[in-house]
C-alpha cells in the first residue's frame, strides 16, 4: 500500500489551503467567535468550491473524487478551525437537496448531542426534546438529546455510524494537531529566555517531538483507513486522532506558557474544538470497544 500523495492530491491540498486562507483567515476566525452563528455566505462559497460535493459523481454535478481526497480536504478544514456541521452536510450531499451546493445546512444527532441545531435546515437522526447546553467551544453550539436512541426523523437515512463520518471527523482532528504542532515550533523558535530561544531547551524539544509523532501516527492511520473503508480501522484512526488533537493542543499551551492561556491566543480554540469533536462521533470508550470486539 502506497501512502504517498499523488501530484493531483498534493494540488488539491494546496488549493483547499489557499481557499480557506482567503475565505476563513485568522481575522475571520476571531470575527466568528465574537459574532456567533453560522455564516451562510461562507457556507455557500464552500458549496460553490465543491467542498460538499467532493465525492459526488461528476454526472450528478459533483467532483467525482474519493474518500482519500475527502480526508485531505477535511484535514485542511481542521487546520483552519472551519466552523459548522461540515461532515454531516458533506455526507448528505446527493441525498438532501441543496446540501451539495451549500444552500442547505445539515446536522445530525449523534452520541446524544446535536451541533448547530438552531442553524440547521435539516436534522438527521432523532433530535426530539433536544435542549440547549453550554458548549466549551464557542464555535460549536450544542443541544443534548434526552434519549440518544430512536430512528431517523424523516430527513433521510442517517449517516451517523458510517465509517466515512468517523474518518472525516478524525481528519479534522489531524489537521488541528498539525496546526498546533506548527504553532508550538514557531513560538519555540521565537521566544527567548536567558538569551536563547526556548526551542533549544531539551524539555521543549521533547514536547514538540512528541507532538509531531502523535500527528504523523494519527495521519497515517486516518489515510490508511480511508483506503480500506474498514469501520474498525476507522475506529482506531479516530482514537489516535482524538489523542493527537487534544494532546497536541495541551502541549502547545505548555510551550506557550502563560501567553498560551490568554483569550487572544488561538491555542485554546483548538483544544476546545478537539474536545468537542472527540465526543461528537465515536468517543474513545466506544472506539475501544469496537476495536476490542473485532480482535
Amino acid at each position: 500500500m502506497d501512502f504517498r500523495l499523488t501530484e493531483d492530491q498534493r494540488a488539491l491540498r494546496r488549493g483547499v489551503r489557499d481557499l480557506l486562507a482567503r475565505l476563513f483567515d485568522r481575522d475571520a476566525l476571531r470575527a466568528a467567535v465574537d459574532a456567533g452563528g453560522l455564516d451562510r455566505g461562507l457556507w455557500r462559497e464552500l458549496g460553490a468550491a465543491g467542498f460538499f460535493a467532493l465525492r459526488l459523481p461528476e454526472e450528478e454535478g459533483g467532483v467525482g473524487l474519493g474518500l482519500p481526497e475527502a480526508v485531505l480536504v477535511f484535514e485542511e478544514a481542521g487546520r483552519a478551525l472551519l466552523p459548522g456541521p461540515l461532515v454531516a452536510t458533506h455526507l448528505a450531499a446527493g441525498s438532501v437537496p441543496g446540501a451539495a451546493e451549500g444552500d442547505v445546512v445539515v446536522t445530525e444527532a449523534a452520541e446524544g448531542l446535536v451541533p448547530w441545531l438552531d442553524e440547521a435546515d435539516v436534522v438527521l437522526g432523532d433530535a426530539r426534546g433536544a435542549a440547549p447546553m453550554r458548549s466549551v467551544d464557542p464555535l460549536t453550539p450544542l443541544h443534548r438529546v434526552p434519549d440518544p436512541g430512536g430512528s431517523a426523523n424523516g430527513a433521510g437515512p442517517t449517516v451517523l455510524r458510517h465509517a466515512a463520518a468517523v474518518l472525516l471527523t478524525a481528519a479534522e482532528q489531524v489537521g488541528s494537531a498539525e496546526r498546533t504542532t506548527e504553532a508550538a515550533v514557531r513560538y519555540a523558535r521565537e521566544r527567548e529566555q536567558f538569551g536563547t530561544a526556548i526551542g533549544g531547551f531539551q524539555a521543549v524539544k521533547h514536547l514538540c517531538a512528541g507532538m509531531l509523532v502523535r500527528t504523523e501516527l494519527a495521519r497515517a492511520a486516518v489515510r490508511a483507513a480511508s483506503l480500506t473503508g474498514d469501520p474498525v480501522e476507522a475506529a482506531g484512526a479516530k482514537l489516535l486522532a482524538d489523542r493527537a488533537a487534544t494532546g497536541n493542543a495541551r502541549d502547545c499551551l505548555q510551550v506557550h506558557g502563560g501567553m498560551g492561556f490568554t483569550w487572544e491566543a488561538d491555542v485554546h480554540l483548538h483544544l476546545k474544538r478537539a474536545w468537542v469533536r472527540a465526543e461528537l462521533r465515536l468517543p474513545a470508550a466506544r472506539a475501544e470497544e469496537a476495536m476490542a470486539a473485532a480482535l
